[in-house]
């Protein structure tokens, strides 16, 4: 049998509480998503103002960091013509993201969700994403 670790909800919401205050600070009103470790939607925020069409991005970005196990930047850089991975951007119905702003989030070594930002920039929501997670790993102690 496996033994599975995963974020709670409340491990959700302290991830989106790290990275909506940085959101707040760089006065960028983002939308935060939190998976689990298979990419499925745990908790969900959108700032007032953030972008209608983020909503999915950003879900689709943690979706990509957690399932995947790798940034969605990483994806980014790969992602290119002539690379074996181009094209991974349209599989599953495109649900890949390769758009900065997704990452893994890992306790203990082991991946156990994801978290994705939109409505900034890449670098903007990469940001974001990790104060998300700095802000959960020093409530973890």
């Amino acid at each position: 049998m496996l033994s599975i670790q995963r974020l709670e909800l409340a491990e959700a919401r302290v991830l989106i509480e790290g990275a909506a205050r940085h959101a707040r600070e760089i006065g960028v009103p983002m939308c935060i998503a939190v998976t689990d470790e298979s990419g499925n939607l745990i908790a969900f925020e959108r700032m007032d103002g953030g972008k209608v069409t983020s909503v999915t991005v950003a879900q689709d970005k943690a979706f990509t960091a957690a399932a995947a196990r790798k940034a969605t930047h990483e994806y980014n850089q790969a992602c290119t013509p002539g690379n074996l991975v181009f094209g991974i951007h349209t599989a599953l119905g495109g649900r890949i993201s390769v758009v900065g702003g997704g990452l893994p989030v890992e306790v203990g070594g082991a991946v156990v969700g994801g978290i994705g930002i939109s409505s900034g920039t890449p670098q903007q929501d990469m940001a974001c994403a990790q104060a998300g997670i700095d802000h959960l790993h020093r409530s973890l102690g």
